[in-house]
Formats: structure tokens, sequence, C-alpha cells
């Protein structure tokens, strides 16, 4: 980390009202963030189909279906769908002591590794 400056200690130098304004757009993008959304919801917002889906992902409309109702999908059938919709799955650890932590899989780390 040398020659680093802690984002913190930028912050503290800048005016005030800057610094209330950083506040609240973090404020924003972190309620952005922590919404929380159904497979199916998403589909929805993003107006895909279940239809479009299941042929995104060579499958069949039903098994759309039943994996928007499964109570514990896989990580790697979320991923594929979440992908199949245009996005990157990410899972986020939160925990009392310290900050959030984004878990990556072994092939996304791969692929950031090539």
């Amino acid at each position: 980390m040398r020659g680093m400056i802690p984002v913190e200690d930028v912050i503290a130098e800048l005016p005030r009202v800057r610094q209330r304004a950083i506040e609240k757009r973090g404020k924003e993008l972190l309620e952005r963030v922590t919404r929380r959304m159904t497979l199916a919801e998403v589909r929805k917002e993003r107006r895909v189909t279940q239809t479009k889906m299941a042929k995104e992902l060579g499958i069949g409309q039903m098994q759309i279906s039943r994996l928007e109702r499964r109570k514990d999908p896989r990580l790697s059938t979320m991923e594929r769908t979440v992908a199949a919709m245009g996005g990157r799955l990410m899972l986020i650890a939160t925990f009392p002591d310290q900050e959030p932590v984004v878990i990556v899989t072994d092939a996304e780390r791969r692929r950031k590794a090539s």
C-alpha cells in the first residue's frame, strides 16, 4: 500500500458541504445495493419472459418457473440465470465486526486472472 492515501483522509480534507454530498450519494448507492429481490422479480424488472430465459439457458419454460419458486437454488444455477439476463451474480457476506466481503467463485477468480 506504499504511496496510497486512505480515502477517509482525502474526504476529511474536503469542504464540509462536499463531505455531506459524498455521504448522501454513498447512502443512495448503498440503498440501491441493499434492495432484496427474488430471481422472478429481477427477471420481471428487466422485462425478460420465462420463455426467453428458458431459450437462453437451453431449458424448458417450466424449469424456469420451478427455479424461481425453488427455496434453495444452487449458486451455479443462479449465476447462469443472472448471466442470461445480462448481469453478474455477486454474493456479499456481512459481519458485525468488519466491512462486507464479496465472495467470488473459483470460476470468477480464474476469469479475472486470465
